[in-house]
């Protein structure tokens, strides 16, 4: 489990330490940051499938995420003495993501590049990585280590070996090195690192996937665009757990069932609703219907991952499914670490009648994101790897 998220001039993320538990909630209004969380967590999973590079150039470049802030606010300042203005930089430009754990520790540093005639001079390069045991990084804890093209890594005696001297600065160590015998620490990060969850904005409209009959195989995962949800729901009923999946059905319709087609192969959604004659299929569901359905598939899955992050998991929803959504997440964070981002008051208020929800809510403070009424004894101790 994650016990720590760090991010470093991720956008408004300046300087910001999250303490995580088992169901974790991040709320707050429009603008504090909270996609920000979301997004740099995405950035820290893609370290693991040699994507980091390609999505930043997706969000606009490194200069485009970068903090946009002075890199000092003074006292006088915040007071409304004297107007924001900009300084001459004393910090090396860098872009900081990483987590700790019950196990081990990664974090990853970006930076510009070093000047060049090539063609790719824009794209950012990976300053340093590190992995470490335990949650604070130490100089004894070191595990694995890379500054710039070098990857060295700690043996069982304590003695250093050098496991490349020429790493391309795009190529992030976790997918160059799998390596049982010289860096295991670095696989099973990885693994565990590949096996967090994403899930965003499902599809309902009118020609949504999850809406049109597909072909049915095992699906003990949803996909992300929910399309296979036929199918998901039919691996939860044959492997999973369909007395879950019945009562979550029931909470959220009282009276209502669901049931799977299996059309020559073709797996389509059936609703039974008391009072009607027949089935409802997919394409006749409502919007919020037919998303509710794929949050049960997504959150009874049979094959549970680490760590489950949703985001604003309410879009769509009646407000009345809100505490039924609340349930069925408190229940999937029984047997995944959980991370939910959202501002629907309903959501939260059923989330926070948990007793092991750790709520963190963030505001802006001079375009800065913060942890409202942070103290500094909740707060992680963190320490970054210097370059």
């Amino acid at each position: 489990m994650l016990t720590t998220l760090a991010v470093a001039n991720y956008r408004s993320l300046r300087n910001l330490i999250v303490p995580l538990q088992r169901l974790n909630l991040i709320t707050g209004p429009n603008g504090s940051g909270k996609s920000n969380v979301y997004r740099a967590l995405r950035l820290l999973a893609d370290t693991a499938q040699g994507g980091v590079i390609p999505s930043l150039a997706r969000e606009g470049g490194l200069q485009s995420t970068l903090w946009a802030g002075p890199e000092n606010l003074g006292r006088s300042v915040k007071r409304g003495e004297h107007k924001m203005e900009g300084t001459v930089r004393k910090e090396r430009t860098n872009l900081r993501l990483g987590f700790a754990g019950d196990e081990f520790g990664y974090a990853i540093d970006l930076g510009l590049p070093t000047p060049s005639t090539s063609a790719f001079a824009l794209d950012p390069e990976i300053k340093t990585e590190t992995i470490w045991a335990g949650p604070i990084l130490r100089p004894a804890a070191l595990l694995i280590e890379r500054h710039n093209a070098v990857v060295r890594s700690r043996d069982a005696e304590g003695e250093w070996n050098i496991l490349a001297y020429e790493l391309s600065s795009f190529d992030s160590m976790m997918t160059q090195f799998a390596d049982p015998r010289n860096a295991p620490e670095m696989l099973k990060l990885r693994e565990q690192i590949r096996s967090w969850r994403f899930y965003d904005h499902f599809r309902t409209d009118v020609d949504a996937p999850a809406r049109l009959p597909q072909i049915g195989t095992h699906t003990p995962v949803l996909s992300n665009d929910g399309a296979d949800m036929a199918a998901a729901l039919q691996t939860i009923q044959e492997i999973g757990d369909p007395g879950a999946m019945a009562e979550a059905v029931a909470d959220a319709f009282p009276g209502s069932s669901i049931s799977v087609l299996n059309i020559d192969g073709r797996f389509e959604i059936a609703m039974h609703q008391h009072g009607l004659l027949r089935p409802l299929r997919a394409a006749e569901l409502s919007d919020g219907t037919l998303r509710y359905l794929l949050w049960i598939a997504a959150l009874l899955t049979p094959r549970p991952p680490g760590l489950l992050v949703l985001n604003e998991p309410e879009t769509s929803l009646h407000p009345d499914l809100l505490p039924a959504l609340g349930r069925l997440i408190a229940n999937a964070a029984e047997r995944s670490q959980v991370l939910v981002v959202t501002h629907a008051p309903r959501l939260i208020a059923s989330l926070e009648e948990h007793d092991d929800c750790n709520s963190v809510r963030l505001e802006k403070e001079f375009g800065e994101t913060k942890i409202v009424d942070a103290d500094a004894l909740d707060i992680p101790t963190w320490r970054w790897a210097s370059r």
